[in-house]
């Protein structure tokens, strides 16, 4: 198991951007496929994006293909998820979860979780 810290979240305008950053403790982080969920309040946790332990597959979400973008730095045991155009209803905490492969990950199968970030996007 590695432990997971989010950052990045904020206060931003529809239309605009955040980066967030998921850093790991641990080692062995470049074997670990990671992704991104979000939860809004009260709605289910769902699915974001996924990305493998190398970053050769990646999965999003059809509500966000296209605006969000999942990359990892395995030099720097860290994943983010860059948000482009956003929109109020991106308004969610957001959880990085690390697991054993993207598409398990995708489906929800993950060994570790984050504690979130929240991210508020005002119309």
């Amino acid at each position: 198991q590695v432990q997971l810290t989010e950052s990045g979240g904020g206060l931003v305008q529809a239309g605009g951007s955040l980066r967030l950053s998921c850093v790991t403790s641990g080692r062995a982080f470049s074997t670990y496929a990671m992704g991104w969920f979000r939860q809004a309040p009260g709605k289910e946790r769902e699915f974001v994006a996924a990305i493998s332990s190398l970053g050769a597959t990646t999965y999003y979400a059809d509500s966000v293909e296209g605006r969000f973008t999942i990359s990892r730095d395995n030099a720097k045991n860290t994943a983010y998820l860059q948000m482009n155009n956003l929109k109020p209803e991106d308004t969610a905490v957001y959880y990085c979860a690390a697991g054993p492969t993207a598409r398990a990950v995708r489906d929800g199968i993950a060994n570790s979780w984050g504690q979130g970030t929240q991210v508020t996007v005002s119309s």
